[in-house]
């Protein structure tokens, strides 16, 4: 259940699997609004058509909800060594400038708390100005100067890397087998992984997060980690993705970094132990957030937001629940609208 797909309906979810198994915000509380230069700057095949345009200071937000056509989005060791990356894997990839900032001492992992505002902007030049302790970025598309410029402002940032599909549009796109990839994941140029394959997969979101870690993020937001509930292509099963999604947080704990269980519910008893923060989406509008509150009651962070639902429908609860809460556009461009 992400801003890309939502689970399956449980009969759909049921006639796929047999199928499968048979065939294979800031503290003054006010809006932001972007200038014009902070619009979406991705590539064509990074940005999703039909997004409406970021609102003037005056304009109330467009509400779009999740699409049903395909788009493509612009859309978060320690005494370890790094895992070397596969072959043709690049250790930074898509590091524009490089960086080489040095992990953090042991035992120095970011545990971000309950109630921290924050920003999440994966689309366009980074708008700085946003008042709050967190941010989060997209990991390939921000280099080392970026983070740095956060952090002298007293920022943590959370490196968003999508771990659970397959993007042609990715740097390092080519590293990843064609048998490592399923079907669409209903965004152009996007397929979903095989996660059974984790010893292929592994050194490959290992470098991932060596680049992450490599330009100074305090913590992974690791994207599409609920396959098992879609139309994936595979057989795959709740075990498996508890399985890959340990591995993720493994990895990220190895480097030092944070890591955040992104939305996956019906997991969450199992992984909770094993992710410092949550991130979620419209938890509001399908009357879920209850199931993240666990969270919560562990001393850690919720990071949440609505797309469709106004802030005068949801705040008030996820105020009640500790979340950090705030309404954005499918995009992702600067524009917000915090609790």
């Amino acid at each position: 259940m992400n801003r890309r797909t939502r689970p399956l309906p449980a009969a759909i979810a049921l006639t796929t699997a047999l199928l499968a198994t048979a065939c294979s915000s800031s503290g003054s509380g006010d809006d932001h609004s972007p200038s014009a230069e902070d619009s979406p700057s991705k590539p064509p095949a990074a940005t999703a058509p039909g997004t409406p345009g970021t609102p003037s200071d005056t304009a109330p937000p467009s509400t779009p909800g999740t699409p049903s056509a395909p788009g493509t989005p612009t859309p978060t060791p320690t005494g370890t060594p790094a895992t070397p990356p596969a072959p043709g894997t690049p250790s930074a990839p898509g590091t524009p400038g490089g960086g080489t900032a040095a992990p953090p001492p042991s035992g120095a992992r970011w545990q971000p708390t309950p109630g921290l505002t924050w920003q999440w902007q994966l689309g366009g030049n980074v708008d700085q100005s946003v008042d709050v302790p967190v941010y989060d970025i997209d990991g390939f598309e921000n280099d080392a100067s970026v983070v740095a410029s956060l952090h002298a402002k007293g920022r943590k940032v959370i490196c968003y890397v999508n771990a659970g599909s397959w993007e042609s549009f990715r740097p390092d796109a080519t590293a990843f087998a064609k048998a490592l990839q399923g079907s669409d994941t209903g965004w152009k140029g996007e397929k979903w992984f095989d996660i059974r394959k984790v010893d292929q997969l592994k050194p490959l979101m290992a470098a991932r997060f060596d680049m992450c870690r490599s330009k100074g993020f305090d913590a992974i937001e690791p994207d599409t980690i609920e396959a098992y509930n879609q139309n994936s292509g595979f057989p795959l099963t709740g075990d498996d993705q508890i399985r890959y999604n340990r591995m993720l947080a493994q990895l990220a704990h190895e480097r030092g970094l944070a890591i955040g269980l992104k939305n996956d519910l019906d997991q969450i008893p199992a992984l909770l132990n094993d992710f410092d923060f949550a991130v979620n989406e419209e938890c509001s509008q399908f009357d879920e957030c209850d199931r993240v509150e666990p969270f919560v009651q562990q001393g850690k962070a919720v990071f949440h937001v609505e797309y469709k639902v106004g802030t005068d429908q949801f705040c008030a609860k996820a105020k009640s629940l500790g979340f950090s809460s705030m309404q954005k556009q499918l995009d992702l461009n600067a524009w917000r609208k915090p609790c």
